[in-house]
């Protein structure tokens, strides 16, 4: 990172760290400065050089706050907020139930003049302004307090999946449960990288009509949009909405779909009743293009991205273990998806990735193919990158160079010729292929498959750090009493309809 941009991101964390004293969370922050950077921007955009027009109606632009001091401008800043949240478009993405969360006027004023007012953001590269922001959500998601970690995916797992993608230019890309956007960037960045004589006109399309992002939770999608502008994504048209991804089909269809579906197992909504009594009902869904119906959140998002791709589209998506072996409708999505897809490679994940805490997680990459008689798949390559792996999130974080192997092992220049680790002479390698009809003969078509001898059941010197292995029990004993709590939950709802 250049001294520019350490610089930025140093007054920036500094006064993060005054704000938290004042209660302010690392979120609040995050949502407070994508108001005012994106006002700030937008008056710099109506200057030389660009001398464009205004998005912001006159009386809630940048030069409106600058002038103010004191409870004036509080009064104005939240009439600001209120009046832009009720825009269409970009305007109101961004500032759609926006609240003004300072507690002091004055504190409000300094990052208004001192910080944002003083920088011209818009000459600066994406690089620096994009990495400062990054950096910012990177910290809210490691604040527990907050449970935004659900919403970020680890940025070293992000760019080994699209290393293997490999994306070309003018091809589409949909993540359908975006969070902050990182599969955008990290798949903007592997393009402009790898292919840097393209045309005008494929650079626009990268900018203006690449990236296609769904997220439910509006203060989520504001982040997402802001990451994106800040890194130079998006054009007239919004590159995101909010919405439930698994409402119904979009219609529309991708080359590329890359995502990590948010954690948790169920898809409830809470009914109060005219007594009082709070139920939760269980939500089914259904629709024509699923092969099962099912209360799954994960079977669903699987489903709903089988939907999403074009004929011979690429996917790549995050799922928890159950997803590899439970019966039912689990049993129902693999058979098909092995089917009517090819499935071709699958990563084992590591336990201590992820903020959202007893995760066990997998990444399953496949490309759908039209209707055929004879099964896709032919066999699945699988990387165990999780028997005696041990990685926590502050003392031992996954890095991009712990999935190199991995990336090699995928061979994304030319998958179909790979050749495996494991061998009877190699016991201790981590790539090795399963062929269809033993995939599908397994007991409920299982795909939950390891073959790594795990050194620490079986001897004691080789057991990992106590504070490891403490790490792996919480997260053990937390994924247990989150399938408890599904379980009642589940009996409970059935109590209230009974």
């Amino acid at each position: 990172m250049a001294n520019g941009s350490n610089q930025i991101v140093q007054k920036l964390w500094n006064y993060c760290n005054v704000l938290r004293d004042d209660g302010m969370s690392y979120g609040d922050y995050d949502e407070q400065l994508t108001y005012l950077l994106f006002l700030k921007m937008a008056d710099e955009r109506t200057k030389d050089p660009y001398n464009q027009p205004s998005i912001v109606p006159e009386e809630a632009t940048w030069p409106t706050l600058i002038k103010r001091d004191g409870d004036d401008l509080f009064d104005h800043y939240r009439h600001v907020l209120e009046k832009l949240g009720n825009e269409k478009g970009l305007l109101g993405l961004i500032f759609n139930k926006s609240q003004n969360k300072f507690q002091d006027p004055a504190k409000l004023r300094r990052l208004i003049v001192d910080l944002i007012d003083k920088e011209n953001w818009s000459v600066m590269s994406a690089d620096v302004k994009g990495d400062a922001y990054e950096g910012l959500l990177e910290k809210n998601a490691q604040d527990v307090k907050t449970g935004a970690g659900q919403y970020f995916t680890p940025r070293p797992l992000i760019a080994g999946i699209v290393d293997v993608i490999a994306p070309r230019p003018g091809e589409t890309i949909c993540d359908p449960a975006c969070g902050t956007g990182g599969f955008f960037l990290a798949a903007n960045e592997y393009v402009i990288r790898h292919y840097p004589n393209m045309t005008r006109d494929e650079k626009r399309k990268l900018k203006e009509s690449t990236f296609r992002g769904c997220e439910l939770v509006q203060s989520t999608a504001r982040l997402c949009a802001m990451n994106m502008m800040l890194h130079g994504i998006g054009g007239d048209e919004l590159p995101l909405v909010v919405a439930d991804s698994l409402a119904g089909d979009p219609g529309d269809r991708y080359e590329i779909v890359m995502t990590n579906p948010p954690f948790g197992k169920k898809s409830s909504t809470t009914i109060v009743a005219e007594d009082g009594k709070v139920a939760r009902e269980t939500e089914i869904i259904e629709r024509d293009d699923f092969w099962a119906t099912t209360s799954n959140k994960q079977l669903n998002f699987l489903q709903h991205v089988k939907t999403l791709l074009k004929q011979h589209g690429r996917a790549a998506i995050v799922v928890p273990d159950n997803v590899l072996f439970e019966g039912g409708a689990g049993e129902t999505v693999r058979r098909k998806l092995l089917h009517e897809c090819d499935v071709h490679t699958l990563l084992r994940l590591p336990t201590g990735l992820f903020y959202a805490q007893g995760v066990k997680a997998n990444v399953l990459f496949f490309d759908k193919k039209p209707a055929s008689e004879r099964p896709w798949t032919k066999k699945v390559w699988i990387y165990d990158l999780r028997t005696n792996k041990h990685f926590t999130l502050k003392t031992n974080p996954l890095k991009r160079e712990d999935l190199d192997e991995f990336v090699k092992c995928y061979n994304p220049e030319n998958r179909h010729q790979r050749q495996p680790t494991w061998s009877d002479k190699n016991p201790d390698g981590r790539w090795c292929a399963y062929e269809y009809e033993e995939l599908i003969n397994r007991d409920k078509a299982s795909l939950d498959i390891f073959w790594l001898r795990d050194e620490s059941l079986e001897e004691s010197d080789n057991l990992p750090d106590p504070d490891v292995l403490a790490q792996e029990i919480v997260e053990d004993l937390e994924a247990a009493l989150e399938q408890f709590r599904e379980i009642a939950a589940d009996l409970g709802a059935k109590d209230t309809q009974s």
